[in-house]
């Protein structure tokens, strides 16, 4: 939710939560609570429904927090249901120890949903004993921080985060891994091992979801290394901090681990994800013998080196930055395309194409799938461009990378495409996604004719700027940005648009973002209303208006996050 007017005023408790003919909230037995009960308390407003899997998994730690702060009698949650029939509702509200606003009230739950703008659940808004928004961020601190977030103001969070930062100055392996009420880790057959014993060694912290397929593909290379460090005789140990959701995947992954783990659900692994500001899974944060923090993630470096990474000091790192700048000097198209025998792509036969025949041009290798929405609203962009750039420059070629899941996908996909492909299955695919660090699809890596990456952000080129980005090198978009930068002078500083009327639009540089008109992805310049984060891309800020087009089908089964897809 944006920062807005909602969270300027103080809410009365009875005009928000009442209806005309109710005056009452309603536990999950039936008994029903006078909403001036709740009045001078901290009260969170839980959105939330049953067919929502993050609801489902978030839930059982709001309980623990809940029932930790009930004794304090200033604090209460009620929950506004997504659910869709009675059915679910009540079987979902039976887990809940807190207040309901009752499911027959469609018009008070849908009335909340839209004063707080709820986009996404679970969503969770606390008001303060006035009535006023402490923040709409519940979700996310009480994720972080537990009972230890209460009252979950700005002011109390702000206070933990100043605690952290000079935890992190006397930073030790106690600091770290030791809690009040647990002083030990504990190996894969049950036996617990002192956090003391691991003192003056260098430890490793492996952030890890078993589920995760980058977690499942680089844990065997970690085994790899740990027990070769072991044969060495290295001080060295490794410590799992699983984030997983069930205990069974917990343990699936922890019995094929020779290293020890913090116990699964304890409190402190939610907050050293936190500590340690975790961007991506897998992560291995590297402690030294004196507890302090060596390096905040080295998978990528013993992805590349295996056990030629360790002991990951600042010395070992430039020794392998000169390898790999040697490496990537020496980078040719065959040197990244072909692996022993397979030696070739394929074209919408199936014939095979030498990679030889594709020395010297302009490749962009395409990383994509049929079941992905954003790679498929991407093609049509993509297939419009290549047809562009091939007129003006026959020497560029595409590569399709799949990801999809059977070959009938696969074949279904790539026939709507003019280009080529590896075939499917094909083992350089899992090479290509690690080397080039595929984090999500649609992705496009641009290597020029000498065969050495030019762009790994080729599609975001192409989605902003459509065939003329290419040949996406540095020196072809400093010159684009300068033009672009003489068409933004002549653009108004601020404007008033039809599409939002509550505020004026800034003109903006922005990262990314999604166009509130047109309902596409854009990248750079956006008229954008802070306030209410609500952009629009400049074509369509300074044109006429045109209403919006309207919201795409939404596709079920998979995770996107704005135009890309990523696994979940």
């Amino acid at each position: 939710m944006a920062n807005g007017d909602v969270d300027r005023v103080s809410h009365d408790l009875i005009s928000l939560l009442s209806s005309d003919e109710r005056e009452f909230v309603v536990r999950n037995n039936g008994d029903q609570v006078k909403i001036s009960n709740l009045i001078g308390k901290t009260v969170g407003l839980y959105f939330s429904g049953s067919w929502c899997g993050p609801c489902c998994r978030f839930t059982p730690n709001l309980v623990e927090v809940y029932e930790e702060l009930l004794p304090k009698g200033d604090f209460e949650l009620v929950f506004i249901s997504s659910d869709r029939n009675d059915e679910s509702f009540n079987g979902y509200f039976a887990k809940m120890p807190w207040l309901a606003v009752p499911f027959s009230d469609s018009e008070t739950r849908k009335r909340l949903k839209e004063l707080f703008n709820v986009r996404g659940i679970p969503y969770l808004v606390i008001l303060d004993a006035n009535g006023k928004v402490s923040t709409d961020q519940g979700v996310r601190i009480v994720r972080e921080y537990g009972v230890d977030g209460y009252p979950f103001s700005a002011e109390r969070i702000e206070f933990l985060k100043e605690e952290e930062e000079a935890a992190k100055k006397n930073q030790s392996l106690s600091s770290i891994l030791v809690s009040g009420s647990r002083d030990y880790l504990v190996s894969n057959d049950g036996n617990k091992i002192p956090v003391a014993e691991l003192e003056g060694k260098m430890v490793c912290l492996y952030f890890s979801i078993q589920t995760k397929n980058q977690c499942l593909e680089f844990t065997p290379q970690l085994v790899d290394v740990y027990k070769k460090l072991k044969e060495r005789g290295e001080n060295f140990e490794i410590v799992l901090i699983a984030l997983d959701y069930e205990d069974k995947h917990f343990k699936e992954g922890f019995e094929t681990m020779p290293w020890l783990a913090v116990p699964f659900k304890d409190k402190s692994c939610e907050k050293l994800a936190r500590y340690f500001e975790l961007e991506t899974l897998p992560s291995l944060v590297v402690i030294g013998p004196d507890g302090k923090t060596l390096h905040s993630n080295v998978t990528e470096l013993i992805e590349e080196h295996g056990i030629e990474a360790y002991p990951f000091t600042p010395e070992k790192l430039a020794e392998l930055a000169e390898i790999e700048k040697a490496r990537l000097e020496s980078q040719t198209l065959e040197s990244i395309l072909v692996s022993g025998e397979r030696d070739f792509v394929i074209d919408k036969s199936g014939s095979k194409v030498p990679v030889s025949e594709l020395v010297g041009k302009n490749i962009l290798l395409y990383f994509s799938a049929r079941w992905c929405p954003p790679c498929r609203a991407f093609l049509p962009k993509l297939i419009e461009a290549y047809k562009e750039i091939k007129e003006k420059d026959n020497a560029f070629e595409i590569i399709f990378i799949s990801s999809d899941h059977d070959p009938s996908s696969f074949d279904d996909f790539f026939a709507g495409m003019p280009w080529l492909a590896l075939p499917f299955g094909d083992e350089r695919k899992k090479f290509l996604s690690r080397k080039f660090k595929i984090q999500g699809i649609p992705a496009a890596i641009a290597i020029g004719p000498s065969g050495r990456t030019v762009n790994k952000e080729a599609r975001q080129l192409l989605t902003a700027h459509g065939a003329d980005a290419y040949p996406f090198t540095e020196e072809h978009l400093k010159h684009m940005e300068e033009k672009l930068e003489e068409t933004v002078k002549g653009w108004p500083e601020k404007l008033k648009h039809e599409l939002h009327l509550a505020h004026e639009l800034i003109k903006t540089r922005r990262k990314s973002y999604g166009c509130n008109g047109c309902r596409e992805i854009g990248y750079g310049w956006s008229f954008y209303c802070k306030q209410c984060d609500f952009d629009l891309h400049p074509e369509c800020a300074l044109k006429k208006n045109e209403g919006t087009k309207d919201d795409d089908q939404k596709a079920e089964g998979f995770v996107c996050d704005g135009d890309v897809c990523r696994k979940a």
